[in-house]
């Protein structure tokens, strides 16, 4: 682009097939192309999804045909109760992710808590396991370790974590 004849302004609407040096292909039309950093932003698909590409790594590309401008803020309409629930739900999602990480634990005990999270439901309190929301498994994180809940939790519980330990240290560069 920085060669072209072209001005920035005139390339806004371009509808074009980039070839890029990642071996990316894609059709998209030109929103904005920033000259200072050799950005150039496309809108693809029918869900207007925005695709930024330093343009040093346009291998090729194909002019298809001029459009309207893109960013006609007469056409242009933002459903901002749609935006709103997807951030409402990534907020949600990152705190549960956020919540399956121990503080303050070692790298060995989240392991455990992450293999045993997937056969049953765990959370941490503080450095502690707790598993089916009744049986605690504190640090070492070994069978002597576990207790509370009905002996069929806790024996359930202390078999999974034996199984899960032993196949943590079969791991190479386990110890």
């Amino acid at each position: 682009m920085e060669g072209s004849s072209y001005t920035d302004e005139s390339a806004v609407g371009c509808f074009l097939s980039v070839k890029t040096t990642l071996g990316d292909e894609f059709e998209g039309q030109v929103v904005t192309y920033d000259r200072p950093s050799n950005i150039l932003g496309a809108k693809q698909g029918p869900r207007r999804n925005i695709r930024l590409l330093k343009a040093n790594y346009i291998k090729e590309f194909s002019f298809l045909g001029h459009g309207d401008d893109p960013l006609d803020l007469k056409k242009c309409y933002i459903d901002l109760h749609s935006l709103q629930a997807r951030e409402e739900l990534a907020l949600r999602q990152a705190e549960a992710e956020a919540e399956r990480i121990g503080v303050g634990v070692t790298s060995e005990a989240q392991m455990i808590f992450d293999a045993l999270s997937k056969t049953l439901p765990v959370r941490w309190d503080k450095t502690v396991i707790v598993v089916m929301n009744e049986v605690r498994v504190s640090s070492p994180y070994v069978s002597d370790s576990v207790y509370g809940g009905t002996p069929a939790a806790n024996d359930r519980v202390k078999k999974v974590l034996e199984f899960e330990r032993k196949r943590l240290q079969s791991r190479p560069g386990q110890s």
